[in-house]
């Protein structure tokens, strides 16, 4: 029984299409039409979680932008214009992959340059305590004295 049971959750966690929180009222009965509403929800983002997509969210308004999305390809639009028409309500936030661009160069870059920033001030660091931690050379006096104690044992 642990074995099947095992095997049951395996399978649970490899299955794509049990990850994804459309409901069954949701479904388009064109598979063209839902395909194409299924690529588009997996690169919008969820408003509310953030870090899902609009298919793979149980939230309200996920729930409103993946029915707002199969009623603008039921409408005719195109996948692009679908994905147009919600940038436009929401802003670039909604795509989880957002285009490079002058706004977004921060969003892309900004992980390599904090990156190559930390590593600047690691490098900084070491080298200036290696000048600091370097031996200072003996001035005459102190060679004087030194060669006197050593002398005098």
């Amino acid at each position: 029984m642990p074995l099947g049971a095992a095997l049951l959750a395996l399978a649970m966690a490899l299955a794509p299409s049990l990850g994804h929180a459309v409901e069954p009222d949701e479904v388009l009965p064109d598979k063209a039409l839902e395909s194409r509403a299924r690529v588009i929800s997996e690169g919008l983002r969820c408003l509310v979680c953030q870090n899902q997509s609009i298919d793979d969210s149980n939230a309200p308004l996920a729930r409103d932008l993946r029915i707002l999305v199969r009623e603008r390809l039921k409408a005719g639009d195109s996948d692009e214009a679908v994905r147009d028409f919600i940038v436009a309500r929401y802003g670039e936030f909604v795509l989880l992959k957002p285009p490079f661009t002058i706004t977004t160069v921060l969003l892309w870059w900004g992980p390599f340059l904090i990156l190559l920033a930390g590593g600047g001030a690691i490098v900084a660091g070491v080298l200036r305590r290696r000048r600091l931690d370097a031996p200072k050379p003996l001035t005459d006096e102190e060679k004087a004295r030194l060669a006197a104690s050593l002398d005098g044992d």
